[in-house]
C-alpha cells in the first residue's frame, strides 16, 4: 500500500505479535479512553463465542493452534523515529490491555503468567514500563497489575474509566472460560486473535488513512444497507418516501441511545419475532437465525424474505412503517428503562444492572402490532419479573448468568413466549420456574451463600433490594438508587463481624473458618463508604450502636429498631419474616441472620409476582 508521499505498511498481527517487546503512546490531543460496559461485554462475548466454537474438554493444549481465528480489527500507527503514535485503535488496545492484566491475575501457571506479563510491560533497570505507554496512567495501571486499590475519585476520565472497566471484567469475563479452559482461552487470545496494524512515517499520511476508512467507503451500517434493500423494493414513490421518514426517526431516536443502539434494537426486533435457530455449542457447529442476526442482520433478512412475508411491495413498506416502527418504540422504551427506575418497568433495569443484555429479545418476544399500551406493559412486566427472579436465583445458587452461559436458554425462552398473551406468559414462565433446581430454600449448594472475590458488585446489588424492599415495605420511601451506587460517595458490603479472627477464636478453631463464614451474606449489611471506613474495623458491641443511625436493614440488629416504629413492626408481622435484635453476634446470630435473608429472597424474588403482574 503506497502513497505519493512515504511508504505506508499494513500487516497482519496476532496479539502476542503486536504487544511483545513493543511500546505504543498517544499524542496529547487524542481522545480519552471511553469504552463503556457495553463495548466491553460485547468484546468479551464475541472472543468467547469464537473460543467456544473450537474448544472441547479433551483437548491438549497444542490443540489450540488449529482452533478459529479471530479478527479484532485495525489499528493505525504514526512512526516518529521508531516512536510508535497511536491514531486509531486506542480504545481497543487499552481495553485488550486490562483483558490481559486480569487474565494474569487469573492464571496459575507461572510460565503462562510470564509470558502474558511480557505482553502487559517491560522491565529495563528495575523500571516497568507498560507496553501502551501513557504517563499519565502509569500509576493506575501499576495498581492494577500489581491488584493494589487505586482511589479513582476526582480522576481524568480515561483513568475512571479504566477502573470502572477493569472492575466489570470480574463480571463479564464467563465461567465457561475461568475454570479448565482459562490456559487454553489465554493460549488462543495472544495466538489466534488478530489485528492489522496500519503504519505511516508521518502524521498526515496516518490521518489520511483514518480519515479515509471513517468517511468514506466504510460508512454504511448494516443498519443503512437493510434500509436501502428494503426501500429499493417499495415501488410507490409516495409510500417508499413515506417509509423512509419513518426509518430515519425511528433510527435516529435509538442512535440517541448511545453507540450502536439502532443495530441493536433492529438484532433484538428480528431475533424476538423471527429467529428459530441457533448455534449448536460444538465443535465446527454452523451459525444459525439468532447468530447470524447478530453479525450480518442486513443479510439475514434478505435472505429470508418468505419467512418475513416480504413478498411484494406493500409488505416491505408494512415492515417499516408498521414492525420496525412498533418494535423500535417499544425498545427504545425499555432501553430508557434500562438506564433509570421507572415504574411499572424496574425489573428492567434490575436486569440492566446484572449487565444482562439478553433480556431485550426476551421482552419483546411476546409484543404484537396490535397490542395497546395496558396490553404490551402487562406482557413487559411479566417477562421482565420472570427474569428478575431467574437472576437472582442463579446468583443464590452460584450459578453464571453471562451472555454465553445464558444464551441458548433465554433463546429457547424467546421462541416459547413469542406472541403470548399476559396470563399465558404468567402460566408458561411460573411453571418454568417451578421446575428449576436453583431456589433460594436452603440446601447444600446454597447454605452458605455469601461473598467471594468475583461476585461483589452482585452482591452489593442483591443487598440494596433488600434493604430497599423492607424500607418501604414498612413505608418509607424507596432508595434503591442510592444504596445501589458504588464508589468514594456510594454505599459499600459491611461486615458486621470486623477481619479479627482472634476475637472468635472461641467458635472457630482456624481463621479460614472464620473468614467463609464471615462472609456469608447473613454476615453483610450496606453502609456508607464513609461509615465503613470510620467503624468497620471496631467489635459488634461497638459498631451495632452506630448502625442505630443506619438504613433499616442494618439497624434491625438493634432494639431501638423495633421501637416506636408501627411500619417496620407491621410489616414483619405482615410477612412472618424472623427479624429479631441481635445483642451479641455469635456464630448462632450470624446462622439466624442466613436464615432471615433467604427467607427474605423468597419473598422479594416469589414466581406468584408473574400472576400479580398478569393481572394489573
Amino acid at each position: 500500500m503506497t502513497t505519493t508521499s512515504r511508504e505506508i505498511d499494513g500487516k497482519g498481527r496476532t496479539v502476542r505479535e503486536l504487544l511483545a517487546g513493543r511500546k505504543y503512546s498517544i499524542d496529547y490531543y487524542q481522545r480519552e479512553y471511553k469504552w463503556q460496559q457495553k463495548q466491553v461485554a460485547e468484546l468479551i462475548d464475541d472472543l468467547a463465542a469464537k473460543f467456544l466454537e473450537s474448544h472441547e474438554e479433551s483437548n491438549e493444549r497444542s490443540a489450540v493452534a488449529d482452533y478459529g481465528h479471530y479478527f479484532l480489527g485495525s489499528i493505525i500507527v504514526s512512526d516518529k523515529d521508531g516512536q510508535k503514535f497511536i491514531i486509531d485503535g486506542q480504545q481497543r488496545l487499552t481495553t485488550l490491555t486490562l483483558l490481559l492484566i486480569y487474565l494474569h491475575h487469573r492464571l496459575t501457571d507461572a510460565e503462562q503468567k510470564g509470558q502474558i506479563a511480557d505482553l502487559i510491560f517491560s522491565q529495563k533497570f528495575g523500571k516497568r514500563s507498560f507496553n501502551l505507554d501513557i504517563p499519565e496512567r502509569a500509576a493506575c495501571m501499576e495498581a492494577l497489575y500489581k491488584g493494589e486499590e487505586f482511589e479513582g475519585a476526582d480522576q481524568p476520565e480515561s483513568i475512571a474509566n479504566i477502573l470502572a472497566r477493569f472492575a466489570d471484567l470480574d463480571e463479564l469475563f464467563p465461567d465457561d472460560l475461568a475454570g479448565p479452559a482459562l490456559p487454553y482461552f489465554v493460549d488462543w487470545l495472544v495466538e489466534n486473535v488478530h489485528l492489522v496494524e496500519i503504519t505511516a512515517y508521518s502524521d498526515g499520511d496516518a490521518y489520511t488513512i483514518f480519515e479515509t476508512m471513517n468517511d468514506r467507503g466504510l460508512s454504511l451500517t448494516p443498519a443503512d444497507m437493510l434500509k436501502g434493500y428494503l426501500l429499493a423494493n417499495i415501488a410507490d414513490a409516495d409510500k417508499r418516501t413515506r417509509a423512509s421518514r419513518i426509518w430515519k426517526e425511528r433510527v435516529q431516536a435509538l442512535a440517541e441511545l448511545g453507540k450502536d443502539e439502532d443495530a441493536d434494537g433492529i438484532k433484538s426486533w428480528l431475533r424476538s419475532q423471527y429467529a428459530e435457530s441457533i448455534r449448536e455449542r460444538k465443535r465446527g457447529a454452523a451459525p444459525q437465525d439468532f447468530d447470524l442476526v447478530g453479525t450480518e442482520f442486513h443479510r439475514w433478512v434478505r435472505d429470508h424474505e418468505d419467512r418475513l412475508g416480504l413478498t411484494a411491495s406493500a409488505e416491505f413498506a408494512r415492515f417499516i412503517e408498521r414492525d420496525f416502527a412498533f418494535y423500535g418504540r417499544w425498545y427504545e422504551r425499555l432501553r430508557r428503562a434500562a438506564e433509570a427506575l421507572t415504574q411499572g418497568l424496574e425489573c428492567v433495569h434490575f436486569n440492566a444492572q446484572h449487565n444482562f443484555t439478553l433480556q431485550y429479545p426476551v421482552l419483546l418476544a411476546p409484543l404484537r402490532v396490535d397490542d395497546n399500551e395496558t396490553q404490551a406493559l402487562r406482557k413487559l412486566r411479566v417477562v421482565a419479573a420472570y427474569l428478575d427472579i431467574l437472576i437472582h436465583r442463579r446468583i443464590w445458587n452460584w450459578r453464571a448468568i453471562d451472555y454465553s452461559t445464558m444464551q441458548y436458554a433465554m433463546f429457547l425462552g424467546m421462541r416459547d413466549v413469542r406472541g403470548k398473551s399476559a396470563p399465558e406468559l404468567a402460566a408458561l414462565l411460573r411453571e418454568r420456574l417451578d421446575g428449576e433446581r436453583e431456589v433460594f430454600a436452603v440446601n447444600d449448594r446454597n447454605a452458605r451463600f455469601g461473598l467471594h472475590q468475583m461476585n461483589g458488585p452482585q452482591i452489593h446489588r442483591l443487598l440494596a433490594r433488600m434493604t430497599d424492599y423492607v424500607e418501604t415495605r414498612s413505608g418509607m420511601a424507596s432508595r434503591y438508587e442510592e444504596y445501589a451506587q458504588r464508589g468514594k460517595k456510594g454505599y459499600e458490603i459491611e461486615h458486621i463481624w470486623a477481619d479479627h479472627p482472634e476475637r472468635h477464636a472461641d467458635e472457630f478453631a482456624h481463621p479460614s473458618e472464620f473468614q467463609e463464614y464471615r462472609n456469608r451474606i447473613g454476615g453483610l449489611v450496606l453502609l456508607p463508604k464513609s461509615f465503613n471506613a470510620s467503624y468497620g474495623d471496631l467489635p459488634y458491641a461497638e459498631k451495632r450502636e452506630h448502625y442505630v443511625g443506619q438504613n433499616l436493614l442494618a439497624r434491625s440488629l438493634h432494639e431501638r429498631a423495633y421501637d416506636h416504629n408501627p411500619g417496620f413492626k407491621r410489616f414483619i408481622e405482615e410477612s412472618a419474616l424472623p427479624f429479631r435484635a441481635h445483642a451479641e453476634f455469635k456464630k448462632a446470630d450470624l446462622d439466624a441472620r442466613q436464615r432471615l435473608y433467604q427467607r427474605f429472597a423468597e419473598r422479594i424474588w416469589n414466581p406468584a409476582r408473574l400472576g400479580e403482574e398478569a393481572a394489573s
